[in-house]
């Protein structure tokens, strides 16, 4: 992974797209998702099983393929935009390809009912992930999806007060607080 840390603590959909910032991609290697798996971790359960498996590179093109059919949704939606269906379409295909089955068994009292995905890991980490962006996008909230005011930042945040304006505070909010507090000292 890039010296860059991944923004967290957004919408799982928004952590994924956030993945590929203006500098590089932070899904390049297997080594990389693992990384951005485990900085997920203690968010979601699912997140933790995943990084605890070895990441191959056909799992990162395929979350990869996630990531970029649900950015350019996103893109469609949040401004009230009809989408490409071909991107809905990739979407919904990846969680056909490892769909949740709920399993009964007999605990000895009673029958238990656990939720499973079925498919290789990679196929399962890709449709945990086109699930959550289906989720988030089909979500009223996503028309609140705001791009980073910093001019070099394309991050994308969820704003949880109307007058956020960066991404992160401590990343672009402090870098143009500086800038802006540079120029007007500069000319004095």
């Amino acid at each position: 992974m890039s010296d860059l840390i991944p923004l967290t603590g957004e919408p799982l959909t928004l952590d994924l797209v956030n993945t590929r910032p203006t500098g590089g991609d932070l899904l390049a290697t297997p080594a990389d998702l693992r990384t951005w798996l485990t900085l997920q971790a203690d968010r979601f359960d699912e997140a933790r099983d995943f990084a605890a498996t070895e990441p191959t590179a056909n799992d990162v093109a395929a979350v990869r393929r996630v990531r970029d059919h649900a950015a350019r949704v996103l893109d469609h939606v949040r401004r009230g935009r009809r989408p490409a269906a071909d991107d809905l379409s990739a979407l919904n295909q990846f969680q056909r390809a490892a769909p949740t089955v709920t399993e009964l068994d007999w605990g000895g009292e009673a029958v238990t009912a656990t939720r499973r995905r079925i498919g290789t890991p990679g196929e399962q980490l890709a449709a945990w992930l086109a699930e959550a962006a289906a989720e988030f996008l089909a979500d009223p909230a996503v028309t609140r999806v705001r791009e980073c005011a910093a001019d070099d930042c394309v991050m994308l945040f969820l704003p949880t007060h109307p007058r956020r304006r960066w991404c992160s505070a401590s990343r672009c909010g402090n870098r143009v607080r500086v800038a802006r507090h540079y120029q007007r000292h500069k000319s004095s």
